[in-house]
């Protein structure tokens, strides 16, 4: 008997600190809004330029292989078009490997713009929980269209 009753007593208060762990993320999570940062992200112009920006990097490079191709085919000899090869490929290396640091770096500056926008939207819109929409099945307010406006 005094077994069930521990046992009852351990229920009640498991299922006592249970419900007041409820009431009380009830009283903090007020307000949440779901975002859907991929249509932020296609929308922004800073996203666009950079798209842009990086086109017209690999047009140059595009460019300048062509000339690379022309230099290696004027030379004569075998060993001459090898060491020209040689020379290009690790130019080649070295150019891509700026280009591709350049764009992960304004990237990463545009990502935490708009990471920074939509937690400045939603508190001045009064909410204290974001989530991605992509992760959300029901519930939250959509904000996506007010961050949408915001971010440029």
């Amino acid at each position: 008997m005094k077994k069930i009753n521990l046992l009852i007593a351990f229920t009640v208060l498991a299922v006592g600190l249970g419900f007041g762990t409820v009431a009380h993320a009830d009283a903090v999570v007020k307000k949440v809004a779901v975002v859907d940062v991929p249509a932020v992200v296609a929308k922004s112009a800073q996203v666009q330029a950079l798209k842009k920006e990086q086109q017209a990097k690999m047009q140059e490079l595009d460019k300048w292989l062509t000339t690379v191709r022309a230099d290696v085919n004027k030379q004569q000899t075998k060993e001459g078009k090898e060491k020209l090869i040689k020379k290009y490929d690790a130019e080649f290396a070295k150019k891509k490997e700026v280009i591709s640091q350049n764009y992960k770096t304004k990237l990463q500056a545009i990502d935490k713009s708009i990471s920074t926008t939509i937690v400045n939207e939603a508190k001045a819109r009064g909410y204290n929980l974001v989530l991605s929409k992509g992760v959300v099945l029901y519930g939250g307010d959509d904000i996506t269209a007010a961050i949408q406006q915001v971010v440029k």
